[in-house]
């Protein structure tokens, strides 16, 4: 018999559903916290600016909700054909979003490149109030990133700065590093969602293909392996997935996979930095990544790392379509 007593609050909460889009400066930890709330890797995280070049989409599902988080790349004024062409793939994921994440990180002041993304946000989010202040058509977040570098005070502080910045709806702390109020973070977000409809399969996380994820965690793993001497021109592409197959029946057996990589370069000069002494760099990179590639591929697999030198990419449109961007 069903209960239509309008007290009776043991009624399960309505499900919620839909994209959020995190925004920010590069370098903001917009990939530290995706990674942290999905509870894998699901997106490249550096210290270096400008690391991430996708939108690159996980996926959450909770009891009461189903959140994609849209990674987009750092809204910044582009320098290359690939800088603005990063900067309209923010564009197109903004267009899809129920409600964005506006990552402000606590240990540096809200500077120009932070005004700038506002007033982006506000031309297509926002209509202009008669007394000054804007009505919001989707619900903009704040959250403030990395506040294990503040003590209390100077947190507080930043909070107060962050609220008289934009006409939040919300504003939340926290260290994904230290996993301090991660379960906040997520708490809200489901909150500003709309209701609606499970999207994806709950044991889904992302909606990458296998390809790209390699690519990703190929790309991540040199700008680990080689810091500040790593050319930012790099670009991966995986070719294709090689299952290995007997050859008189066609049918698939027991072996590894072979995955074909082409590593780009914009220079002949940067090829030796990518490969390393008798090919060290390559080597690490394979070793590190052989269980997860193995995980994605499904078998075990081995790397075929090729380094290429593709002239200027950054800026020619053609190369720019050839690497996927």
């Amino acid at each position: 018999m069903t209960n239509n007593d309008p007290q009776d609050t043991t009624a399960r909460p309505p499900y919620r559903s839909g994209f959020v889009a995190v925004v920010g400066r590069p370098n903001v930890g917009k990939s530290t916290l995706i990674n942290a709330l999905i509870g894998t890797q699901i997106a490249i995280a550096s210290s270096r600016p400008e690391t991430t070049r996708k939108a690159i989409r996980g996926v959450l599902t909770l009891g009461n909700a189903q959140m994609v988080l849209v990674d987009t790349p750092g809204i910044h004024r582009p320098r290359t054909l690939l800088g603005q062409r990063l900067n309209d793939v923010v564009d197109e994921s903004l267009a899809d979003s129920d409600e964005i994440a506006f990552l402000l990180p606590a240990d540096q002041e809200i500077g120009p490149g932070d005004k700038r993304i506002l007033s982006r946000l506000r031309s297509q989010f926002a209509t202009k109030n008669a007394d000054g202040g804007f009505t919001w058509k989707v619900p903009l977040i704040a959250i403030v990133t990395k506040i294990d570098e503040l003590n209390r005070t100077e947190l507080i502080d930043k909070l107060i700065e962050v609220n008289e910045f934009a006409q939040f709806a919300d504003i939340v702390p926290v260290s994904a590093l230290k996993d301090d109020n991660l379960r906040e973070v997520s708490n809200v977000l489901v909150e500003h969602l709309p209701e609606g409809p499970q999207m994806y399969p709950a044991e889904q996380i992302s909606e990458e293909r296998p390809e790209e994820t390699i690519a990703e965690l190929i790309r991540g793993a040199f700008l680990e392996e080689l810091h500040d001497e790593l050319p930012h021109s790099l670009a991966v592409v995986v070719d294709g997935i090689e299952y290995p197959r007997d050859n008189e029946s066609g049918q698939a057996y027991d072996g590894k996979a072979r995955v074909l990589v082409s590593i780009y370069v914009e220079r002949d000069s940067q090829k030796p930095i990518i490969i390393g002494h008798k090919a060290e760099h390559l080597v690490r990179v394979k070793k590190k990544l052989r269980t997860a590639v193995n995980r994605i591929v499904g078998t075990k697999a081995q790397l075929d790392l090729h380094v290429k030198v593709a002239k200027n990419w950054q800026s020619d449109p053609k190369k720019l379509d050839r690497l996927g961007f």
